[in-house]
């Protein structure tokens, strides 16, 4: 088309489109080019949120189980305060003195009765078929002698 024919009006419309693609271009360059970027924002927002919600959750985990720790850890500790206050007392340590320290009180004869203690025989591990032996008949551990008591000759007073 020659420019002859074409109105002043046309001309300009002709020329505003010419003007206009170049930039529909580059804006919709730029409108994708942010809207990826947001998109990627969004993304490591929700990932962010994700992984804060499941923190929090074993977090709440770890302080139940720690509260009750913590809990049982006090009660131990009362029922210790406890056994204290009664192992502490006169009669108790009355108690222990007289039967594990082998002590008497003012005026009280003590006697004390030696046991002998056996060691135990090491027998020699055999091995040993169902139904089958070796010709050697087996001695029998079981025979005890009987129980001597020990007395001491003399006795100490205190």
């Amino acid at each position: 088309m020659p420019e002859e024919n074409i109105s002043p009006n046309q001309n300009i419309r002709i020329k505003s489109r010419i003007k206009r693609k170049p930039k529909r271009r580059r804006t919709g360059f730029y409108y994708s080019f942010f809207s990826i970027i947001l998109l990627f924002c969004l993304f490591q927002i929700g990932c962010g949120a994700i992984l804060n919600v499941s923190k929090i959750i074993s977090y709440k985990g770890k302080m139940i189980t720690l509260e009750n720790l913590l809990k049982q850890a006090q009660m131990r500790n009362q029922d210790l305060k406890a056994e204290k206050k009664v192992v502490t007392s006169d009669n108790s340590l009355e108690g222990i003195a007289r039967n594990n320290l082998k002590m008497a009180g003012e005026d009280e004869v003590l006697i004390i009765i030696n046991q002998k203690v056996e060691t135990p025989v090491q027998t020699k591990k055999k091995w040993q078929f169902k139904g089958f032996s070796f010709g050697k008949k087996e001695k029998n551990n079981e025979e005890q002698l009987p129980m001597e008591v020990n007395i001491p000759q003399e006795v100490m007073e205190e």
